[in-house]
């Protein structure tokens, strides 16, 4: 037997056929379909033809079925809620997920977003395990191959093609010493950065810097005294010696008391950043990446707005 070559088949003739076999009214069911009467009638010609039978006869009460529409009412329904099926999303419950997600980023992400972050994890979908990993040079590589779902960056990150990137927060940097600092008294200039030496955190190692393009425009070079891919390492370093960081200002006022230190305007204000998370386009229907994704904009915009108020 010969497989039915669809092309050849009118599927708009299905959901007229639904209806006539439900409603076994020819006017209701032009009604439901929204379709005239007399274009019902036609419909109903033409499924007899195709189907080579009678599917509706008059009887006692009205129309009544053959009984060849009567075999075909449970499978034309079925048919259809199949076709609705492929247009329509899959419920999505993330409480019923069991899966790992595998998020590059850097401590100053697990520490100062990860508690809240995973106080809505474990609550709302304790079946994720979330993994966050070190970055690589090809850290956009396993982005591209699925081997990581998501990568924290910043506004500046050039996007490989097929990436997309959600922002998630507004930061700016700012000077972080000791409280007691030889210069924790003064106003911070351009030129005190070729005083005391810097700790800089380089998640690359390539030591680039907003703060040292500033620095160069301005005939200044900094000494660096420590150079780290970890923010709380630079704030320990910090807070042990006479030198200085320019870091997040967020993170600088979570951990300012714990480390005794003092955060201050840089003198470089201009200089901000936005924080984004990047992920495949191929993969941003992914209801549990798009789930997550909004998760960490709320977790993040509410830590920055929670340490800045408490500062003020």
């Amino acid at each position: 037997m010969r497989d039915l070559n669809l092309r050849s088949v009118d599927l708009n003739l299905l959901p007229a056929l639904d209806a006539l076999l439900r409603r076994r009214h020819v006017t209701r069911a032009a009604d439901e379909v929204g379709l005239s009467q007399p274009a019902m009638s036609h419909m109903l010609g033409r499924l007899r033809d195709v189907l080579g039978d009678h599917l509706l006869v008059r009887g006692p009460s009205g129309l009544a079925l053959t009984s060849r529409a009567e075999e075909l009412m449970p499978r034309v329904a079925a048919a259809l809620s199949a076709v609705r099926a492929v247009y329509r999303p899959a419920p999505f419950d993330v409480s019923k997920v069991r899966r790992v997600l595998h998020v590059v980023g850097c401590d100053l992400h697990s520490i100062l977003f990860g508690p809240d972050l995973m106080s809505r994890v474990r609550g709302e979908a304790p079946g994720i395990e979330l993994s966050i990993e070190n970055y690589t040079r090809n850290v956009f590589k396993r982005l591209e191959d699925g081997s990581v779902d998501l990568v924290f960056a910043d506004a500046e990150t050039p996007l490989p093609p097929g990436a997309v990137s959600t922002v998630i927060g507004e930061d700016r940097y700012a000077l972080v010493m000791r409280k007691k600092h030889p210069a924790a008294s003064k106003k911070w200039t351009v030129a005190d950065y070729a005083k005391w030496d810097s700790v800089v955190v380089s998640i690359f190692g390539d030591g680039q810097s907003d703060v040292d393009a500033r620095l160069a425009k301005a005939g200044v070079v900094r000494r660096i005294g420590m150079s780290t891919p970890h923010f709380m390492a630079a704030l320990a370093a910090v807070s042990a010696t006479d030198m200085v960081a320019n870091t997040s200002h967020v993170f600088a006022l979570r951990y300012a008391r714990a480390h005794r230190l003092i955060v201050r305007d840089t003198p470089f204000p201009e200089i901000r950043f936005t924080s984004t998370i990047i992920g495949s386009a191929l993969r941003m229907n992914d209801p549990v990446i798009r789930w997550f994704c909004a998760l960490v904009k709320e977790i993040s915009e509410a830590v920055r707005h929670r340490l800045v108020r408490d500062r003020g």
